[in-house]
Parts: C-alpha cells; sequence; structure tokens
C-alpha cells in the first residue's frame, strides 16, 4: 500500500506506515506477495471503529480476508491475532463482519475452538448460524508471533454437534467434506453422523 492510500484517520499517526507496512509484509509471507484490495474503515479503529480489511485474492481457491489493526508493536497492540475470513470467490459479506467483530475483541478474547452466534448478521435464507473459531496459521510482526483467527460459518446442526463433541472433531468432518476453510452462505450442513461402521463394513 502506498503513503497516498492511507486512510484519513492515519493522516496524523506517526506510526501508521510503518506498522502497516511490516503487517502487510508479514501477512504476504503466508497468503502470498501482493494484497488485491483493501477495505478502508470510515472511523479509526483506535476511536471505535472497525476493523481496515486486506484481500488476498490468489492466496487459495477463493479470496482471503484478514482485518489490519488488531496487531502491531508489541506496546502498542490491541491483540495477537488477526481475524480471517475465507470465501470462495469476492464477496463483501466477510470482510464487513470481520471489521466489525474486531471491535468486540476489545471486550473479549477471541479464541480457537470457541463459537459464537452470527444469525442476526447472515442472510434470513442462509443456514449459517454461527461462527467457529480456529487458528489458521501464525505470523511474525516485530519479532513477536502472532496468529490468524479464522472464522468459519457454520449451520445450526453443526453448531450443537459442536457443543456436544468439541471444536476438534467438527473441524475434522468440515475438512473431510471439503468445507474448511471456506465461509459458504449458500451450503447445508455436512453430514454429521459419525456411527462406527459395522464390523462387515470394514476394509
Amino acid at each position: 500500500m502506498n503513503p497516498s492510500d492511507r486512510p484519513q484517520h492515519a493522516a496524523d499517526d506517526d506510526d501508521w506506515e510503518e506498522v502497516w507496512n511490516a503487517r502487510t509484509t508479514a501477512l504476504e509471507k503466508v497468503f502470498g506477495s501482493g494484497h488485491d484490495n483493501v477495505y478502508h474503515a470510515p472511523h479509526a479503529f483506535s476511536l471505535g471503529g472497525n476493523a481496515d480489511v486486506i484481500a488476498f485474492e490468489h492466496a487459495m481457491d477463493g479470496v482471503v480476508y484478514v482485518t489490519a489493526d488488531l496487531t502491531g508493536k508489541p506496546d502498542a497492540s490491541y491483540a495477537d491475532y488477526e481475524l480471517m475470513i475465507c470465501h470462495r470467490a469476492r464477496d463483501d459479506w466477510g470482510p464487513n463482519v470481520i471489521g466489525r467483530l474486531a471491535e468486540y475483541t476489545q471486550e473479549a478474547y477471541i479464541d480457537a475452538g470457541e463459537s459464537m452466534d452470527i444469525d442476526q448478521a447472515t442472510p434470513p435464507e442462509s443456514q449459517i448460524k454461527a461462527f467457529l473459531f480456529d487458528t489458521y496459521g501464525t505470523f511474525t510482526l516485530f519479532g513477536n508471533d502472532n496468529q490468524l483467527r479464522l472464522c468459519i460459518g457454520i449451520t445450526k446442526p453443526e453448531l450443537q454437534y459442536k457443543l456436544k463433541h468439541g471444536a476438534d472433531k467438527l473441524l475434522e468432518l468440515l475438512k473431510r467434506d471439503g468445507v474448511y476453510p471456506f465461509t459458504d452462505l449458500d451450503r447445508d450442513s455436512v453430514p454429521l453422523d459419525e456411527s462406527p461402521r459395522k464390523w462387515w463394513q470394514r476394509g
């Protein structure tokens, strides 16, 4: 990002360009060189606004969106992770949601394995009703390790399965069915039947 592209609210922040460039460079080591778009919040995150979000369109078979405000210098960071969401194609829903969700991180730490109801944030016809959080990866910024906290949309039956069997079990099923790491607002629940096979079904 060029200095001329900086948001208006960063004009008086002497460290803004240094931190922004260091963070984007660190993220590019995970998702590939060059980010494709930046969603700038109209008001600064430090003043209660949403987080800025960076889009990486060539990192996988889809688009990766990552917040770009939570991490920073060790003595001036809001969290040790950035929020991340993946769509199979460009979609403004994901970056808008994680940009708003970033504000919540100042009230509570979002840990891997946790879930959150997002029914009010999804389209009425969508079966996606919650987020499941996972640590997708890590990146180093100013010598400190930070995490990429993946937000993956799940259905109500999947949420109930997670509450009963645990996040790791649900993640296994999401990976098995090719859902992970994407949030697909149009998908149905993955098969949740893990009944052991009978002896005559075993190969």
